[in-house]
């Protein structure tokens, strides 16, 4: 009955949310948090859940994950399983990561109160949006949080901070639903196409073999310039035209100047 009564009192905020946004995964430790991550998400009105390099292959069918799970098994049957995070939001175009923990060069850090203007920007943009979430002992990598286009960090107690991962994923699902259900707007039709992660990460990775060709980037001390350039991306918003425009002139670079 208390789970019934937690879904019924969610459904006021909004009666239709869309089901694109994506929610991963990074290196989970425990089958019981993918279940229960599973059963979250769907108790908010989204499905789409992808595991990056978990700890357990089979992790999606043993008996501990299905049982978190509580009738969420059609999200784990399509769950999806990827080598590395630019696999995992290859299709997204805004990527957010959680963590309390800013890094040098790295993202924003936002709290859940940002979220509105986030689905506000989607939904303009065009862009489907995803949230990372890191292992249970170690959180997120570096490079994956560079990957990503803003920090989120859930206020709580100074003195302990640590959430569990699948109440970390609650959390921000119910905090989306929020704002998709007040805020979202319904993206004018236009001709300009977002471009996505992918797209995104095969511009930076042209970009990476212009500068090398020019000799503007030296291999044995890159400092912070690859993670600065992602920032400039993510702020740009770039379009697929734009991206591949920008492309272009990398290919004219290596045309004139072969690669070293």
């Amino acid at each position: 009955m208390k789970d019934a009564h937690f879904i019924d009192a969610a459904q006021p905020v909004s009666a239709h949310i869309p089901d694109e946004t994506v929610f991963v995964l990074v290196g989970t430790s425990h089958p019981g948090n993918v279940g229960a991550a599973a059963r979250a998400i769907k108790n908010m009105g989204f499905g789409h859940l992808r595991l990056v390099t978990p700890r357990f292959a089979d992790v999606l069918t043993q008996t501990e994950t299905v049982a978190f799970a509580s009738g969420a098994q059609d999200v784990l049957q399509a769950a999806q399983t990827q080598p590395d995070l630019s696999a995992a939001v290859a299709d997204c175009g805004l990527v957010v990561a959680l963590s309390a923990r800013v890094r040098d060069f790295g993202p924003p850090l936002h709290t859940p109160d940002w979220l509105p203007e986030l689905a506000l920007r989607s939904a303009q943009q065009g862009r489907r949006v995803a949230f990372v979430f890191g292992s249970e002992r170690f959180g997120l990598s570096n490079a994956d949080v560079y990957r990503c286009d803003a920090l989120l960090s859930i206020p709580a107690n100074p003195t302990y901070t640590s959430l569990n991962l699948a109440q970390a994923v609650q959390v921000i699902a119910w905090e989306w639903r929020k704002a998709l259900g007040v805020h979202a707007v319904q993206a004018a039709q236009t001709e300009v196409a977002a471009a996505t992660a992918g797209e995104v990460d095969g511009l930076l990775s042209h970009v990476e073999q212009a500068l090398l060709a020019l000799e503007v980037l030296d291999p044995q001390a890159p400092r912070k310039l690859l993670p600065r350039l992602q920032r400039l991306t993510s702020r740009a918003a770039l379009s697929r035209e734009e991206v591949q425009i920008l492309r272009g002139v990398c290919a004219a670079i290596l045309r004139k100047v072969p690669q070293r």
